[in-house]
């Protein structure tokens, strides 16, 4: 009789995550109060909530840079500890380095992730390809647009080769047109590169527009007030979801959540 497999553990997992910083001379601020949630191999989650209600935290604390208050935070079924393999994090602010080109500030999450030197270059190349950067190789930093500067981070991080990306509001700082663009730009590469990815927004329609799965925080101290799975067509496209009635019927549940006293 054949044997079952044993069922991968998720990319990441959290039990009962509370998280609280000491203040002097008052009670510690608690901000995530109880969540737990699971992320899945090559699954797409984004996370909404008010400011301050955590949704940060909670990634600093799957990259082992905070120590739960009470409760466990896993990554492929390991207690994190430390900083894990096989993490990569995307911030608001693309913090490329100035004295590196293009084509040098992706190689950095090629020499992070271990790539041997002899195949730096092509995976570099392929990325620039893939991101569609062909032509700018040699530009430093300073002589790049916002959305493009987001691109070669995006770029550093695949180039990473993490299992589980992190991504901190990463197109927050860019105008709406760029911002679309940028998401669009994201999909179309994850539809490729089908990593598990925890996207933390503050923008309803982004999440909805992008993610496999919305999990609604409440206000600090954050927990999980509601969770969606959405059900939209992959591609997709944001110019036709707009007038799709579920598209809009998400939207506007989440936006109820949100707006709903805690």
């Amino acid at each position: 009789m054949a044997l079952t497999a044993e069922l991968a553990p998720p990319r990441a997992e959290l039990k009962d995550l509370s998280i609280s910083f000491p203040r002097p001379d008052m009670p510690p601020l608690e901000v995530v109060s109880g969540i737990s949630l699971k992320v899945e191999e090559g699954e797409f989650v984004a996370v909404v909530g008010p400011s301050g209600s955590g949704k940060s935290t909670i990634l600093r604390a799957i990259c082992g840079l905070l120590p739960p208050s009470a409760g466990q935070v896993k990554v492929d079924g390991t207690d994190v500890t430390r900083p894990p393999q096989h993490v990569g994090f995307m911030f608001q602010k693309d913090a490329l380095l100035p004295w590196r080109t293009v084509a040098q500030n992706i190689r950095v999450g090629a020499e992070l992730g271990g790539t041997p030197a002899g195949e730096q270059a092509a995976q570099v190349a392929g990325l620039i390809k893939l991101l569609r950067l062909e032509g700018f190789e040699n530009c430093w930093p300073r002589q790049l647009s916002g959305g493009m500067r987001q691109r070669v981070s995006l770029g550093r991080l695949l180039a990473y080769r993490p299992s589980l990306m992190l991504m901190d509001e990463p197109f927050g700082a860019l105008d709406y047109q760029t911002k679309i663009a940028m998401g669009l730009e994201l999909l179309r590469v994850w539809e490729v590169e089908r990593r598990s990815i925890i996207f933390v927004t503050h923008d309803i329609e982004e999440a909805v527009a992008l993610a496999d799965r919305v999990l609604v925080f409440s206000a600090r101290p954050a927990h999980v007030l509601a969770e969606y799975k959405v059900d939209l067509p992959r591609p997709r496209h944001m110019r036709t979801m707009r007038s799709d009635p579920a598209f809009t019927a998400l939207t506007e549940a989440i936006w109820s959540d949100l707006a709903l006293p805690d």
